[in-house]
C-alpha cells in the first residue's frame, strides 16, 4: 500500500487498492482494532475539530480506515454528519495538497512521489477545463459553477468575475479552494449507504458513541439565547469589531456570522448590525448570511473550530477555559450553563425593552 494512498484515501487509486485487499472489509471492522479506533477518531474529529485527527503512522491502518469511516457513517445514518465528515475530509486533504504542491515547487522536480496539481485535476476530469495563463489559472464556467456553489463569499458570485469565452479567471488559492470543492462532492458521494447488518453489530459501540456526540452537538444547535457577555474571546473582538465599523475579512465575516447564526439570530437581525459599516450593501450581506445559515445553500454551516480560528490569526485573548475546548460553540454553551439565571439576558430582548 502506498503512502500517497493513505494520505488522500479519496482518490480512485486508492479504492482500486482497498478493493484489491485479500481481507474481507468485515473482517477488517472485525479482527483489526487498530483500523477501526482510527476510523472512530476520523469521524468523531470531524464533528468536535472539523477536522480527520492524528493520522496513524501505519498505511495500511490509515488507508482502510476511510472506508471503515464511511462504514460508521452511513451506519450512524444523519445527514449532517454526512455533511461535517465530508467537509473534513476535504479540508485535510487540502491542507495536505496545498503543502505537497508548494514543495513540488521548491524541488523543482519532475519526479515527485507526492501529488501534483496536474494529477489532482485529473482526477476530477478537470484538466480539460483548467489552463494555465500569466497571474492565474482560467477554468471553463460550466466547471466553475457546481464547484464555487460550495464556497462561502461574494467573490465567487459569477457576476463578479471576469467571464470570457467560457472560462472563468481564478488565482492559485482559488484554484485550490475548488479542489478543495471537488473533494468534498467525491466524499459525500454515496453516503450513507446501505451497511450490511453483520458489521453494523461489529460497529455497535462505535456507532452509540458516534450517536452520543452528535446528539450532545444537536442541544448546541438548538441554542435560541444571545448573550455577548458570555460569548468567548474571539468572538467577542470580531463582534466589537463590527460595532466600530471595522472591515472584516472574509474569514473572520464568516466566523462570527455562523456563530451568530448558530446561537440563534435570524438573518435581518444579523444584518443590522453590519449596518453599521461605510461599505455596507444588504442585498450582499444578506445573500452571504443567507448561505451560511443553508437558506441558499446545500450546507447549513457550522462556526470554524478553534483550530480554525487559529490558524487564521482570529484566535485572541484566550483564557482559562479556552484552553480546555476546541469549539468556539462549546465554549459559549459551557458559560451559559455556569452563568446564573441573573447573568442570562438575552441582547434582543434587552434592545426591545430600550425601544
Amino acid at each position: 500500500m502506498q503512502r500517497l494512498h493513505a494520505r488522500y484515501p479519496f482518490l480512485e487509486a486508492a479504492r482500486e487498492t482497498v478493493a484489491s485487499e485479500t481481507v474481507e472489509l468485515a473482517t477488517v471492522v472485525e479482527r483489526d482494532p487498530a483500523v477501526v479506533e482510527r476510523a472512530v477518531e476520523r469521524v468523531v474529529a470531524s464533528l468536535e475539530d472539523g477536522d480527520t485527527g492524528e493520522p496513524s503512522r501505519d498505511t495500511r491502518t490509515e488507508l482502510l480506515s476511510y472506508p471503515v469511516a464511511r462504514v460508521l457513517v452511513s451506519a450512524v445514518e444523519e445527514n449532517v454528519l454526512v455533511r461535517k465528515y465530508a467537509r473534513a475530509e476535504a479540508e485535510e486533504a487540502h491542507d495536505r495538497f496545498r503543502t505537497e504542491f508548494e514543495e513540488t515547487v521548491e524541488l523543482k522536480s519532475a519526479a515527485s512521489s507526492g501529488l501534483t496539481r496536474e494529477t489532482l485535476l485529473s482526477e476530477f476530469d478537470l484538466a480539460g477545463d483548467v489552463r494555465a495563463v500569466e497571474g492565474g489559472y482560467r477554468i471553463g464556467v460550466g466547471a466553475y459553477l457546481p464547484l464555487a456553489a460550495g464556497c462561502w463569499g461574494d467573490e465567487w458570485r459569477l457576476v463578479n468575475r471576469a467571464l470570457s469565452d467560457g472560462e472563468v479567471p481564478v488565482d492559485e488559492t482559488e484554484l485550490h479552494a475548488l479542489l478543495r470543492e471537488a473533494v468534498r462532492a467525491r466524499v459525500e458521494e454515496g453516503l450513507p449507504f446501505a451497511v450490511p447488518e453483520e458489521i453494523v453489530d461489529s460497529l455497535e459501540a462505535e456507532v452509540a458513541r458516534v450517536r452520543e456526540i452528535l446528539a450532545d452537538l444537536e442541544l448546541t444547535r438548538e441554542i435560541d439565547t444571545v448573550v455577548p457577555d458570555l460569548f468567548p474571546p474571539c468572538m467577542t473582538a470580531l463582534l466589537d469589531d463590527i460595532r466600530k465599523g471595522e472591515h472584516l475579512p472574509h474569514h473572520s465575516r464568516f466566523a462570527i456570522t455562523a456563530f451568530l447564526a448558530s446561537i440563534g439570530m435570524d438573518t435581518d437581525e444579523i444584518v443590522e448590525l453590519y449596518r453599521v459599516n461605510s461599505s455596507f450593501g444588504e442585498e450582499m450581506t444578506r445573500y452571504q448570511t443567507d448561505h451560511i445559515r443553508g437558506e441558499t445553500s446545500p450546507t447549513e454551516y457550522s462556526a470554524p473550530s478553534c483550530a480554525t480560528m487559529q490558524s487564521y490569526g482570529d484566535c485572541v485573548n484566550m483564557d482559562d477555559l479556552c484552553e480546555r475546548i476546541s469549539h468556539p460553540m462549546a465554549y459559549y454553551e459551557r458559560r451559559l450553563d455556569d452563568a446564573d439565571d441573573e447573568e442570562i439576558e438575552d441582547w434582543r430582548e434587552a434592545e426591545l425593552e430600550e425601544a
